[in-house]
């Protein structure tokens, strides 16, 4: 992973091999972003994608792999929750026949590279577990 830092912009490559999730993670951590917006695009050959079932307030996972998948769009946030950097990020996905694929993103591992631009805010929103919805939700 590399990246360049533009004021409260952050441009970052995320390199064959790489996994998505974790080296985002890592890298908020180690910058202390505690806030901010994620987008990106680029390849990966392995892939877990969730959907929530509200009713059940359970996530249903579907793994994509041995082929390479077009990040079409890979969008998210992050904040905190208990004082850890949290992201929720989503993605659409598209294979060789030109069908597209999409959902709450668990891990991702880079084939060619993924090209990402973060949005810093100034700023710490945190998250807590919510009975109702089943969710963390952001706390205010």
């Amino acid at each position: 992973m590399e990246f360049k830092r533009f004021g409260n912009k952050v441009v970052m490559r995320i390199d064959r091999g790489e996994e998505v999730v974790e080296t985002i993670k890592e890298f908020c951590t180690d910058q202390k972003i505690t806030l901010g917006s994620i987008s990106g695009l680029g390849a990966a050959d392995r892939i877990k994608v969730g959907a929530f079932n509200v009713e059940e307030k359970k996530y249903h996972s579907i793994e994509f792999s041995g082929s390479d998948y077009e990040i079409t769009n890979l969008t998210g946030n992050i904040s905190t929750m208990d004082g850890e950097t949290y992201l929720h990020l989503h993605i659409t996905l598209s294979d060789h026949d030109m069908r597209a694929f999409g959902g709450h993103l668990n891990e991702a591992v880079i084939s060619g590279t993924c090209e990402l631009v973060i949005d810093v805010v100034d700023g710490v929103v945190d998250r807590k577990f919510n009975d109702e919805v089943g969710l963390n939700l952001y706390k205010f």
